[in-house]
């Protein structure tokens, strides 16, 4: 009986840790033969809920991160870590992997940190071009570095590291006919297209932000797709007309993306990679309610190219309406950035990773 290829992907917390993973999950089943993957996560976050729709089963871990502010819930965190390793070591002793992958998130550490202990070799992913404390941790333990971002040797040892780019579906590369789409869904060919993505819940400063400007929006003859998030639609619905479409969830995103001439999102490393492998202009509004601001660093990052505009919370008021205005005028500067974002595309992330491991595999005396 030929032994199994097991390998087990650990991470989560948001989608920019689990979607990753479920890319990479993904390739592996495709790419190497006689397969099987396991996932690990947190129990009571949504790793656990949407690992299983895709295929795979999950093992949940009882960790969870440090509270920012000062709170009772801190105290359990040592107990956690401790009762999480144990988990982890027993997951590894049972399941026995060839190969062990970590995307991020205090959900990977525990599992990282067992198996590099007992020599198992690991690749450790990270998003963003700041990273997160438990990739920073795992660093010198991991055998190999995947990153999105160039001069990642500042915070990860220089021979580990890999420019992969961030895994992405791959349905997001596959081209559709967009004057079909158009008139399918009432959009005329002759005006753009503004995209405002909020996330599946919604970001209430964008929301808040396009509210107060929606009469100089429909004044500039564009049609708007308004993203605002499941718990915003009963308050903006009303916006709906020929020219507006408010929507609460996006289902088919790789089709709007595409149909897009400007988009408005957060900036979150997986919607950057997305939005380079799109090639689209964009107008960056980081959350600031993220640990060390790290969309405000991804997206300057981005914007330090010519390949964005990154306009802070803070600012909104003051220049949001002049920003719009210019891109939605000037067509050069649209193709400006749009090139420029290109070239930071890296649709075939999966792909790269799954060969780091494979190369791996076949150097292995």
């Amino acid at each position: 009986m030929v032994r199994k290829n097991k390998f087990i992907i650990s991470g989560g917390g948001t989608g920019g840790h689990i979607y990753p993973a479920i890319s990479i999950a993904n390739m592996i089943m495709k790419s190497i033969p006689n397969s099987e993957v396991r996932f690990v996560g947190a129990i009571g976050k949504m790793e656990m809920k949407i690992i299983p729709k895709h295929g795979f089963k999950i093992k949940g871990l009882w960790i969870s991160g440090l509270q920012r502010s000062l709170s009772i819930k801190n105290i359990l965190v040592p107990f956690k870590l401790i009762v999480s390793l144990i988990q982890s070591l027993i997951e590894l002793l049972i399941f026995k992997p060839k190969f062990v992958i970590g995307t991020g998130g205090y959900a990977s550490f525990p599992m990282l940190f067992i198996s590099s202990l007992f020599k198992v070799p690991t690749l450790i992913q990270e998003q963003n071009s700041l990273p997160g404390i438990s990739n920073k941790l795992l660093s010198r333990y991991a055998d190999y570095i995947s990153v999105a971002y160039e001069k990642m040797d500042k915070y990860f040892p220089s021979n580990k590291i890999y420019l992969t780019g961030n895994p992405i579906r791959e349905s997001i590369t596959k081209k559709i006919n967009i004057s079909q789409y158009k008139k399918t869904n009432n959009i005329t060919d002759d005006i753009l297209v503004l995209t405002v993505l909020g996330g599946s819940l919604g970001a209430e400063r964008i929301n808040r932000i396009i509210e107060d400007n929606i009469e100089f929006i429909k004044s500039k003859n564009v049609y708007l797709i308004w993203q605002c998030g499941s718990i915003y639609f009963e308050n903006y619905k009303h916006f709906n007309s020929d020219f507006i479409k408010i929507i609460d969830f996006i289902d088919d995103i790789d089709s709007v993306y595409q149909i897009s001439d400007i988009i408005i999102a957060r900036s979150g490393a997986l919607t950057l990679s997305e939005l380079a492998v799109v090639g689209k202009p964009s107008i960056l509004i980081p959350s600031p309610n993220v640990a060390e601001n790290h969309q405000f660093l991804n997206a300057k990052t981005i914007e330090e190219k010519d390949a964005c505009i990154c306009i802070e919370e803070k600012e909104l008021e003051l220049i949001f309406k002049n920003k719009l205005d210019l891109l939605i005028n000037d067509e050069n500067l649209r193709n400006e950035l749009s090139r420029n974002i290109s070239r930071m595309g890296l649709p075939y992330a999966s792909s790269d990773i799954v060969e780091i491991i494979k190369k791996h595999f076949n150097d292995e005396p």
